[in-house]
């Protein structure tokens, strides 16, 4: 796609603008850390949510509809995911319905000078391909995948460069769907990577009521909730580790963990990253956003009853890249955690994906230098 000056309103440098989705956390996470990363550089930026692009009622459907089906009927959302993978009839549904956020997404794109426009959502890398190929966006338009697996969604001939956590991804996206995909690293706050000492770590194990030495497995389901931690919450017991639950926005999920004897059920708390290096092992059942926290914070993890669709193409490329071994059974998951548990922890990856939308705004603002003749 060629790049050309920006000519949205305002003065100064090109900003940058990002699509992310609020559906869950994970979106949300890597779009603000990222918006974190270039404002620390003096880069102007601005977010926005894509599902505000969209009619109230496929907005509810994308918010509700999600966490429903994955919970109640998640059959019907693995044939969807799959569905849109491989069936043109299904997929073209989503895309035509991806249209609806055409015209308020263009207006973003034209409210300001940006020089790069990037997505942290998959359907709003499909309107931004979308309006790129039509030539309504004109400079880079960026895909930064936040799953390990790469999906169809994710993907469009009119985004310009896709980025990704991790080079598994990268490389399972370019074998799959042939476009180039660059291992950009995580967009995780730096907290995670830095540790807290030794009486910080007391005190959490003492407010949890955790004993001293006692290892501990995290058990994550995501900001929403999601998943049937009961089961993995008793194997993790009978292999010696405490199961400290973290179970988001869902009450009636903690209130029901915190009945089973020896389980510690949390709700939302803003001292993740302080629990990664109270844990000796991560449980996950999605591969979102909080693997890569765990990734950074160098957490050995294990992938456990996966919810459907994303959570088990997540597991699949985590367990063929060597990045955590996925327990499809209770023997698994036991032989897993005490694999896992007594692995050392492993350094942070390196990478910023925000060094390469700098490097896309010094492109475009390259473009929209006038060509000047040195004087004879």
């Amino acid at each position: 796609m060629p790049i050309v000056a920006p000519d949205g309103g305002g003065e100064g440098a090109p900003a940058v603008l990002i699509l992310t989705g609020s559906v869950g956390a994970g979106h949300d996470g890597a779009a603000h850390e990222l918006a974190r990363r270039l404002r620390d550089r003096g880069v102007d930026v601005d977010v926005r949510d894509y599902l505000q692009a969209l009619p109230r009622w496929f907005r509810f459907f994308l918010r509700e509809g999600y966490t429903a089906s994955v919970q109640r009927i998640p059959a019907a959302f693995q044939w969807l995911f799959d569905s849109i993978e491989h069936s043109r009839w299904v997929r073209g549904a989503v895309i035509l319905s991806c249209h609806l956020g055409d015209r308020r997404v263009h207006r973003w794109t034209r409210a300001k000078r940006y020089g790069t426009v990037v997505s942290t959502y998959p359907l709003a890398s499909q309107t931004l391909g979308t309006l790129r190929t039509r030539g309504q966006v004109t400079v880079p338009a960026v895909t930064y995948l936040t799953d390990p697996a790469a999906h169809k969604t994710w993907v469009h001939r009119g985004i310009d460069v896709h980025l990704t956590v991790t080079t598994a991804t990268a490389e399972h996206g370019e074998a799959v769907y042939g476009f180039p995909m660059h291992a950009a690293g995580p967009l995780v706050p730096p907290r995670f990577a830095a540790g807290p000492g030794p009486a910080r770590l007391a005190a959490l194990r003492e407010e949890l009521g955790i004993p001293g030495d006692r290892p501990v497995a995290l058990l994550v389901s995501g900001s929403l909730g999601l998943g049937d931690l009961d089961e993995t919450s008793r194997v993790v017991q009978q292999v010696g580790l405490v199961p400290l639950v973290l179970c988001g926005r869902n009450a009636a999920l903690r209130r029901r963990l915190s009945g089973i004897p020896g389980v510690i059920a949390c709700g939302w708390r803003d001292d993740v990253h302080e629990l990664m290096h109270l844990a000796d092992v991560l449980v996950h059942n999605a591969g979102g956003l909080s693997f890569t926290e765990a990734l950074v914070a160098g957490l050995p993890a294990v992938s456990y009853r996966c919810i459907a669709g994303h959570g088990r193409a997540n597991a699949a490329v985590l367990e063929a890249a060597g990045g955590a071994p996925w327990a499809r059974t209770a023997d698994e998951l036991t032989r897993a955690l005490l694999e896992q548990s007594a692995r050392p922890r492993t350094g942070a990856p390196q990478g910023d994906p925000a060094d390469h939308i700098v490097t896309l705004l010094a492109a475009t603002a390259r473009a929209a230098r006038p060509n000047v003749r040195p004087a004879a």
